[in-house]
């Protein structure tokens, strides 16, 4: 097993970085990912970089074209309607679960994640603050969702997730450096934290999908300004 996990974590550092790159927008929606280009970019071998390239796809991130290599999976507003509403169904869920079955440490560790989110402004860069409200965010909803205790849906979250940020970012560099939006990012989080806490499941299951359903209007305005449909 050793001599492979070079490979393994090489394959991993350009999964990782490769994904981050699809999603911040460094390749466009249907550009070719040439392999000659991509080993001396990431600066790894044939075999990592298939392995990783493997990986995205199944992320439905990349496509892979019959003896042709790579492509970056297209973009459209059918698949950002679908995506978001599925996740917005499943968060709904998850949400009501965790409301039945988390325990006093479960609601701790979500108010917990409120209050480091709520102060992301805090953040000396400005430069960070997109990296960094993201990431909260992230911790956030992942805190809530944790209660449900079911390691299938949790997954099934993960794969959603997955598929949605790219758009997600769009949104982000819309929104994330405006005060007004964060102001009312917060307002929905403190909302959502109040009904938790009320355990309030049916109100807090609604909440949480038209939570998540905001950003679709701003990211549709984005890929149509892209010529996107």
């Amino acid at each position: 097993m050793e001599p492979d996990a070079p490979r393994q974590n090489l394959a991993i550092r350009a999964y990782r970085e490769l994904k981050h790159d699809i999603i911040r927008g460094r390749y466009a929606p249907g550009q070719k990912l040439l392999m000659s280009r991509l080993k001396d970019y990431y600066g790894v071998s044939t075999g990592p970089l298939r392995e990783a390239l493997s990986q995205l796809v199944a992320d439905h991130l990349v496509v892979a074209i019959s003896q042709r290599g790579y492509r970056v999976a297209a973009m459209s507003l059918a698949e950002l309607n679908d995506i978001y509403d599925a996740r917005a169904q499943l968060e709904g869920l998850i949400l009501r679960l965790a409301i039945e079955r988390g325990n006093d440490d479960w609601e701790a560790s979500v108010v917990a994640a409120a209050h480091r989110l709520a102060k992301v402004t805090d953040i000396s860069s400005p430069d960070d603050v997109l990296d960094g409200w993201d990431q909260r965010h992230k911790a956030f909803h992942t805190a809530i969702a944790s209660g449900c205790n079911s390691p299938h849906l949790l997954q099934m979250r993960d794969t959603l997730f997955n598929q949605v940020e790219r758009y997600r970012h769009l949104w982000l560099q819309e929104t994330v450096m405006s005060v007004q939006a964060l102001e009312q990012k917060r307002q929905e989080h403190a909302g959502l934290v109040e009904v938790i806490l009320a355990r309030d499941a049916a109100r807090a299951s609604a909440l949480m999908r038209d939570h998540l359903m905001t950003p679709v209007p701003i990211i549709t305005r984005v890929l149509q300004a892209r010529s996107i449909d």
